[in-house]
């Protein structure tokens, strides 16, 4: 292939691509420039070309004086797809600048999950403010779908769906499509259903129109069709949609009947969510936080895990005062002790985050846990090893001690090896009592294996030097 056949992401050099999604950065300076001149016509114009996730990345970078001053002058412009995209903390903000007329007519352009995700968090007469604009019809959609659980199938269903009796042929669900005043701006199924509204079977969309009239709805229908129930946890929806690779599915109250449907973006939505509370809570992390946070509502979501990591790093301090009498004697083993719970907290860390991320994802099971256990042990066992060939003669050459390379090798064997047993038990035995393993198992592995690095080392340094 010559040059001239290359494409043009082809020939473009590799962080071109990875830039072709982020906000320009000039344009941003010149939605800015816009505004610091009150130049209305120049802010449409900028932000005319820009997909509504690009304008909600861009309210969430600027800070709050530009946010405000940008959403007066944009005015009735606003599109409400630009709120579902924002994150919860900056849209509560942005609803309050919107003017309510404004605000009104974005909300009218939004699905039922979407006014639903818009309002659940907010205050009671918040709520009520964004359903009076509504149409009697969605604002009776939008109350019922907030009367399910949180975090439920409920909330996340949309009320906008195409169904059809499973009787049907292809030509009658299409004059029944063409007959229609409205139908869902986006839908990739039609479902079928008996005469009690029980949904049957999905038929896509692509088999419909390239199917002759007369073939029956019933001859078309997919393999694969599940039905989700209306309490379902968002959770076990998003992971049913990865799972079987669903497209859309629909959503059944506690008879059984049709009343919403789900569809594979919002159910990626909840698996993003959850892949970012998880490594949030791995870190220690409020999963609220954001970069748009305050200094204050930052210090105050981190300050009660860092008070955690305190008292867990006391402990650790208490095994190390208990052999102040030896690193008094050896001064090579304060030299030579961080490096062994550091290794320890290191290798603990990587079997903790495959374990959670196992977890989370559903193949780490009470079927395969002790499998799963004996090879993150042996794992340990055989890099403790490598290590510990190292470290021995390290601390050999360095100090000048045989035994002090024994010691170090030792302990570095136990601590990789607690490392692997302690990163996936900790989590196994947190989901087994129903706490989120990604919001404890990190403090509680790093302090088993300070704990027992300090321990082994100083230990054995005690028995075999003094």
């Amino acid at each position: 292939m010559n040059d001239q056949d290359q494409t043009p992401d082809a020939a473009a050099p590799e962080d071109e691509r990875e830039d072709a999604y982020d906000l320009d950065r000039q344009a941003v300076a010149r939605v800015i420039h816009a505004v610091d001149n009150d130049d209305r016509a120049a802010l449409i114009a900028e932000l005319e070309p820009l997909h509504a996730a690009d304008i909600a990345d861009l309210l969430e970078q600027i800070d709050a004086f530009d946010r405000r001053r940008l959403i007066e002058l944009y005015g009735d412009e606003f599109d409400g797809e630009i709120l579902t995209e924002l994150q919860d903390s900056i849209r509560e903000e942005v609803l309050r600048y919107l003017n309510p007329e404004v605000l009104a007519d974005a909300v009218r352009e939004l699905d039922s999950d979407d006014v639903v995700d818009l309002i659940e968090d907010l205050e009671d007469h918040e709520q009520n403010a964004i359903l009076e604009v509504l149409e009697d019809s969605d604002r009776i959609a939008v109350r019922q779908s907030l009367t399910y659980p949180e975090y439920s199938a409920g909330r996340l269903m949309q009320r906008e769906f195409v169904m059809a009796p499973e009787y049907w042929n292809v030509g009658e669900a299409i004059d029944f499509m063409r007959n229609q005043q409205e139908l869902p701006e986006q839908f990739y199924h039609i479902i079928l259903v008996d005469p009690k509204l029980h949904p049957v079977g999905n038929v896509t969309l692509g088999k419909l129109m390239s199917s002759r009239r007369e073939v029956m709805l019933g001859s078309l229908v997919e393999d694969t069709f599940h039905v989700i129930p209306v309490a379902q946890d968002e959770g076990d929806v998003a992971y049913a949609f990865n799972q079987y690779h669903l497209i859309s599915a629909p959503v059944v109250d506690e008879n059984d009947r049709l009343v919403g449907v789900i569809t594979i973006d919002d159910a990626m939505a909840v698996l993003d969510e959850e892949h970012e509370e998880d490594i949030l809570r791995l870190a220690g992390v409020d999963e609220e936080s954001s970069l748009s946070d305050s200094v204050t509502a930052t210090s105050r979501r981190r300050l009660p895990w860092l008070v955690v990591n305190l008292v867990t790093a006391n402990l650790a301090a208490l095994v190390i005062a208990q052999f102040e009498a030896t690193i008094a004697q050896f001064v090579a083993l304060a030299v030579l002790m961080p490096i062994v719970a550091s290794m320890g907290g290191n290798a603990g860390t990587q079997v903790l985050t495959v374990a959670v991320r196992a977890l989370a994802a559903r193949d780490l099971t009470a079927s395969n846990a002790l499998r799963v256990v004996r090879r993150e042990v042996l794992v340990g066992l055989i890099n403790g090893a490598v290590f510990a060939v190292l470290m021995g003669v390290m601390g050999y050459v360095w100090f000048g001690s045989p035994v002090l390379g024994y010691v170090i090798a030792a302990a570095m064997i136990i601590n990789l090896t607690v490392a692997g047993l302690a990163g996936t038990l900790v989590p196994l035995t947190l989901d087994r009592f129903g706490i989120d393993p990604a919001l404890a198992s990190g403090t509680f592995v790093t302090t088993m294996t300070d704990v027992i690095g300090f321990l082994s080392f100083l230990g054995l340094a005690t028995v075999f030097l003094l």
